[in-house]
């Protein structure tokens, strides 16, 4: 596609009035008046992909083995694929486009990013979540991360096929579900830590209620009976703020069984322990850590930041006494692999 089929379009206003379905009908018109037969559906894809899809990465979107990519300035293209990194042939033209194509995409989903507020956070209408940093903080240009997610949840049985765990591992954490033993899963990012989780879901008994907390909705559970809480960020007035801290003690007056925090990562973490120390067994959280025995050890630092008072000896008593088991991942290099579960 050249630049001058992308003016030719931008260059229509009208265009900009229409729904997504009527634009590309437009635009199908456009270049038909003016393509070769045999090159007006490409073309027609590329500049629909532009306008209203993900431009330059929509190839990179459309793959399935596709897990991150990684954007860093507008010449270099970065994706991961099966736990391994491997540079793309895509690129942008420029910092005008990758900023009109980041813009495009926040906007969308009512979030911007500019030198006044040059971190932005969010999700896109096809579940992605996507990460920005402009210029200063990121000196050679935009920097942009987008993490997709597996179309469907895979279930313990394709993590078995897939190399993640073994089967008696399998059989054991099906147990842990089936026995209301509390779980964390921990890792670093991309172990697949999401992925797991709502494996184990799956094996919930049909006559429980799982509340599910998170930041950025990742969890699409098996399980009958679940709903989902969502925190929500500041708006651009810095008011609004729901976070999951709140969410957790939301979800205790909801009569769950189970209470699931997709990611740890702040003062939630003692709200998330009252939980599960007072008849929530079973219930399950994902953190960031290095280890099972270092999970154990930032689950009390996390829980030490939400200020109550409690003394740090007794925060860890509880945090030994919640878990049953924790199931650390890895990313290697064949992939995410589960490598010790302890408990």
């Amino acid at each position: 596609m050249t630049q001058e089929w992308l003016d030719l379009v931008l260059q229509r206003d009208e265009l900009a009035d229409l729904d997504v379905a009527a634009r590309r009908l437009a635009i199908r018109a456009l270049v038909a008046e003016r393509a070769d037969p045999n090159e007006v559906g490409p073309l027609v894809t590329e500049l629909s992909d532009v306008v209203d899809g993900y431009g330059r990465l929509a190839p990179l979107m459309r793959d399935p083995e596709i897990t991150d990519i990684l954007v860093n300035g507008p010449r270099e293209v970065w994706i991961e694929r099966e736990g391994g990194l491997e540079r793309s042939d895509v690129c942008f033209t420029g910092e005008r486009e990758l900023g009109a194509f980041i813009e495009r995409l926040l906007g969308g989903a009512g979030r911007r990013v500019d030198a006044t507020e040059p971190v932005a956070d969010a999700r896109l209408d096809d579940g992605a979540r996507m990460h920005v940093v402009l210029p200063p903080l990121a000196p050679a240009g935009p920097l942009v991360s987008i993490r997709r997610w597996p179309q469907g949840v895979l279930t313990l049985h394709d993590l078995v096929g897939r190399g993640m765990l073994e089967e008696p591992q399998a059989q054991r954490l099906i147990s842990c579900v089936r026995d209301r033993v509390t779980v964390a899963v921990t890792g670093g990012t991309g172990a697949g830590k999401t992925t797991l989780l709502n494996a184990l879901l799956a094996y919930v008994p049909e006559d429980e209620r799982v509340v599910l907390i998170e930041e950025t909705p990742e969890l699409h559970p098996a399980c009958p009976h679940a709903v989902s809480l969502v925190a929500r960020p500041a708006n651009i007035e810095g008011r609004g703020e729901i976070g999951q801290a709140a969410l957790v003690r939301t979800a205790l007056r909801m009569r769950p069984d189970r209470i699931v925090v997709g990611e740890v990562r702040g003062p939630e973490a003692l709200a998330a322990l009252a939980a599960m120390s007072t008849g929530h067994e079973g219930s399950m959280v994902t953190l960031h850590a290095r280890s099972a025995e270092d999970a154990l050890e930032r689950m009390v630092t996390l829980a030490l930041s939400a200020g109550s008072g409690l003394a740090e000896e007794s925060l860890r008593r509880q945090v030994i006494n919640a878990f049953g088991v924790v199931v650390h991942l890895e990313r290697c290099s064949g992939g995410r692999r589960v490598v010790e579960i302890a408990g």
